[in-house]
C-alpha cells in the first residue's frame, strides 16, 4: 500500500490546547476521518479502517464505542435477504 501525505494547518499551540501529542493527534483525526468517511458511505469499513490505522477487527470496536453500526443494511434489506435464500 502506497501512502499520500497530506499537510494540513492548525493553530501553533493547538497541542498545548488538547493536552495530546502529535502523534496522538494525528491518530485522533485519521480516525475522525476514517468515521466521517465511512458514515458518509463513501468508503467500506475496510478501507475506513485501512484509512484509521487500525484492524478491522479494532476499527469495529471503535465505530461500537461511538455508537455507529457497522452495517449499512436496513430492515428491507435484511428481509429481501430472507426472501431470497428461501
Amino acid at each position: 500500500m502506497t501512502l499520500q501525505t497530506i499537510n494540513i494547518d492548525l493553530p501553533s499551540d493547538i497541542l498545548l490546547t488538547i493536552n495530546e501529542s502529535e502523534n496522538e493527534l494525528k491518530k485522533r483525526i485519521k480516525i475522525s476521518l476514517a468515521i466521517q468517511l465511512y458514515r458518509q458511505q463513501k468508503v467500506t469499513i475496510g478501507k475506513a479502517a485501512q484509512i484509521a490505522g487500525e484492524s478491522r477487527f479494532d476499527f469495529e470496536a471503535i465505530l461500537s464505542e461511538n455508537k455507529i453500526p457497522i452495517s449499512n443494511l436496513d430492515l428491507e434489506d435484511v428481509l429481501g435477504d430472507v426472501e431470497k435464500l428461501k
